[in-house]
Formats: C-alpha cells, sequence, structure tokens
C-alpha cells in the first residue's frame, strides 16, 4: 500500500505541476510509469475519487482564485485551464458553486474550493533512511507579540487534537472553505491556523483563520468569529522538516517543551521569568508547515 501512495502522490504532484496545460492521462502515465488503465486505478483505489473528477475540482479552484486575485479576463482564464469558452466555464462554475464567475469576481464569498489532495503520510509504513540525514533538532522557545485580532473558525470542544478534529468535521469542506477567504485572512494570523482553546477545565480543538480586528465581512456556513486581545506568546518550535519521516519527532519535541515549560521560572536566559499563562484570555495556536516555517506552538502569557 505505501508503494501505491507514493506513485498517487507522484500523480498529485504532476497534476499541480502541469494543471495549466490540461493534463491528461496517458502524458501521466508516461510520466509515472504505469499504464493509464493502472493509474486510474490506483487513484480511485487510494483517493476515493475518480482522476477525472479530481482534475476538474482543483482546476475550477486554480479558476476561482484567479477570478479572486487577478482582472485577467475571464475568457483568457477560461481557455487558459482547458475551457472551450466563457459560457463553458460558466456552465461548470454555476454547477459547483451556484453563481456565474463574473458574480464571483464582483462579490468572492465562502465556497467550497477542491484543495489538493495528500496521500502520503507519517504514519505509512516507510522506511526511515540514514539518520545522518536526518534534519531532526531540539525544540527552542522564543517570545512573539500577536496585536489584537479576530479568528474565524470551528471549535470543537469533544476534539483534543488536530486527528480528533477531522472525526467531527470533513476536511476536504472545511479546507477549501478556508482556501476561498484567504484574501481576507490577516497577515497576524494567517490561513489554516489551529491550536488549542479551554473547555470545562480541559482543552478542545480549533481550526480556521485569522482576519483583521475590523473585518465585518461574511462568515462561512458553520464558522464562528471571535475577537481576542493583543498579548505576547512563547513560541516553541523547531525549524524545517521532513515531513514523511520526520513529523511525529518533531511534534512530539515541541509540544513536550510547550505542555511542561514554567514561564515563571525557566532557566533559558533570553527568556525572563515571572510571567504566567495568558489562556483563560488567548488561545494556543499552531503553525505546522514542516518544508518552509517547521513546527510552532503559541502559548499566551502575560505578566
Amino acid at each position: 500500500m505505501y508503494e501505491w501512495k507514493v506513485s498517487i502522490q507522484k500523480m498529485i504532484d504532476w497534476i499541480e505541476d502541469n494543471i495549466e496545460n490540461n493534463p491528461i492521462l496517458p502524458e501521466m502515465s508516461r510520466q509515472i510509469g504505469y499504464s493509464p488503465c493502472y493509474c486510474s486505478y490506483l487513484f480511485h483505489q487510494v483517493s476515493g475519487m475518480t482522476l477525472k473528477s479530481y482534475i476538474a475540482g482543483r482546476k475550477l479552484c486554480f479558476i476561482t482564485i484567479a477570478l479572486r486575485d487577478t482582472k485577467e479576463r475571464i475568457l483568457d482564464i477560461a481557455l487558459r485551464y482547458g475551457f472551450s469558452s466563457q459560457e463553458a466555464l460558466t456552465r461548470a462554475f454555476v454547477r459547483a458553486y451556484g453563481c456565474t464567475p463574473l458574480t464571483y469576481r464582483k462579490k468572492p464569498k465562502p465556497v467550497k474550493l477542491s484543495i489538493k489532495q495528500c496521500v502520503l503520510f507519517p504514519w505509512d509504513n516507510i522506511k526511515q533512511g540514514d539518520d545522518s540525514m536526518s534534519n531532526l533538532k531540539e525544540a527552542n522557545v522564543r517570545f512573539e507579540y500577536l496585536p489584537a485580532h479576530k479568528y474565524i473558525g470551528i471549535w470543537e470542544p469533544r476534539a483534543k487534537n488536530y486527528g480528533d478534529f477531522w472525526e467531527y468535521h470533513n476536511c476536504d469542506e472545511v479546507c477549501g472553505i478556508i482556501d476561498s477567504m484567504r484574501h481576507v485572512a490577516s497577515e497576524v494570523v494567517g490561513c489554516h491556523m489551529a491550536g488549542w482553546f479551554n473547555v470545562d477545565k480541559g482543552k478542545g480543538y480549533f481550526y480556521g483563520f485569522g482576519v483583521p480586528v475590523d473585518y465585518n465581512g461574511e462568515i462561512p456556513e458553520g464558522f464562528e468569529v471571535r475577537e481576542f486581545p493583543s498579548s505576547n506568546y512563547l513560541v516553541f518550535y523547531h525549524p524545517q522538516f521532513d515531513f514523511v519521516s520526520e513529523n511525529c519527532d518533531v511534534m512530539s519535541r515541541v509540544e513536550d517543551m510547550a505542555w511542561n515549560f514554567n514561564p515563571k521560572e525557566n532557566d533559558k536566559w533570553w527568556i525572563p521569568n515571572g510571567y504566567q499563562w495568558n489562556d483563560d484570555v488567548c488561545q494556543t495556536y499552531q503553525r505546522h508547515f514542516p518544508e518552509v516555517l517547521g513546527y510552532e506552538v503559541l502559548r499566551p502569557v502575560k505578566k
């Protein structure tokens, strides 16, 4: 099964790189090394969707983002992504989102974008490789200040972590909606930020995106908006790492330090003593971008 997932992930990555070239099955099969029939079979077995429907969904996703973020002519966008005419794109767009491309461009709304699939995860049966090439480092801590902001998300009191959260919510739908709102996300707390909040003397888990404190736009169905004051945060972090082979180790190192750190008395000379946790007012954030940023847990503190 692991070899299947490696092959499917190669297909998914190839589709992303060739989405504007109207990716076709025969060309992809030549790149991957399997027959077209076997490519289709593997993709459906592993991802649960047909290759044709996945490509169609990803094309509409790219088109929607282009409509939202550029001034390119709708006809040119349609042709670039393989539609024969603007009318053909309009029919597909209305079926998917219930509005025309022009209507969406004039007033973007939350829609369920088809997100890029990931089928290869750290818990799959993989060989770890040569330890001498490992990127693993010890977790560290630093200070960071976040100004006041709003957060649009789903707060799930039954979930204790990322995996638990998706037992109660549809990952593709939630992430697709968040991607469609990326244009209003704040630079302070961006898209796909998650973390923990206090509930019933324990912790729940949330997922969503931050917006500026003056945001008063549309809230997607199933989401809510909450406002948080400015605060200092202790950021527990690990730099870039390989997601598939090192994710579990990295997250354990960072979270062990985050949950066991004493801000009142610590042995880090660059972190002053005398702070206490501020999670009764603010929430704890995660930043998880393995190959770009690494992994960070941001816990709020106050004097």
